[in-house]
């Protein structure tokens, strides 16, 4: 019960079910988020890491980047995940979320600009 209980307060939070959401169709960047969600960098990684503590996310380091992705053995999660992205229509901003996905290479550049800096 403890973990249905968790997931539904997860999901309550606006910027954890849009970042959740986001990782669901992609693995992505904390800068990548940040420039698609329009969510300061500082929330984002403040959320991932309470997802990472949960065991709902996992990261993956390639070159100076830390990507996270959705672990998807939680099928409860994953099964409402699915019913949203299906039925996006009735969720306009998880929609627009989802088209800026392909703007998520800039987003990346706009990183590497602050990471060289």
């Amino acid at each position: 019960m403890n973990q249905l209980t968790n997931i539904f307060k997860l999901l309550s939070d606006e910027s954890r079910l849009r970042m959740m959401m986001l990782l669901y169709q992609q693995d992505l960047c904390v800068c990548e988020m940040s420039g698609i969600l329009s969510i300061p960098q500082p929330r984002v990684s403040k959320n991932l890491s309470k997802l990472r503590d949960l065991n709902l996310v996992s990261d993956d380091r390639r070159e100076k980047f830390v990507f996270y992705n959705l672990k998807k053995e939680n099928i409860l999660l994953t099964q409402t995940l699915e019913h949203i992205l299906e039925h996006m229509d009735q969720y306009p901003q998880i929609k627009e979320d989802s088209e800026r996905l392909v703007d998520k290479e800039k987003f990346l550049n706009q990183c590497c600009i602050v990471c060289e800096a």
